[in-house]
């Protein structure tokens, strides 16, 4: 498992995110989602993240760029996620679903995403 942070841009705002192999999921706060397409949730989904306890209502579809490529998943709402080893505000935290399918891999040694993986062309069987 690794965490590399990074700025995201997601409608053309900065956003300061984790990239967290050791999440499944990914993870978006309110006030950054606010701007995006966002669905109540039918039913509500507890979920453990930083030591806390949150209880999901709505999720919502992500579009960002990340270091130039369109990415395009969906994000649990937060009110917070919390704040990283520096004490910088979490705003968005990039879970290992969406790292998998857009071929996203975290370069441990250098600190870096490795985005040679990500895919040109989807092929569905």
């Amino acid at each position: 498992m690794g965490r590399i942070r990074k700025d995201i841009d997601v409608e053309g705002r900065h956003c300061w995110t984790l990239f967290d192999s050791g999440a499944r999921n990914t993870y978006i706060v309110r006030d950054i989602a606010i701007n995006l397409p966002i669905f109540e949730l039918r039913n509500p989904q507890l979920v453990n993240l930083g030591g806390r306890s949150h209880n999901v209502q709505n999720d919502c579809r992500l579009e960002c760029v990340i270091e130039g490529f369109n990415i395009l998943t969906h994000a649990r709402v937060l009110e917070e996620i919390g704040t990283d080893e520096d004490r910088n505000r979490i705003e968005v935290l990039i879970g290992a679903l969406t790292m998998q399918e857009w071929g996203i891999r975290l370069n441990m040694e250098e600190e870096q995403l490795d985005m040679s993986h990500y895919p040109i062309e989807f092929i569905e069987f």
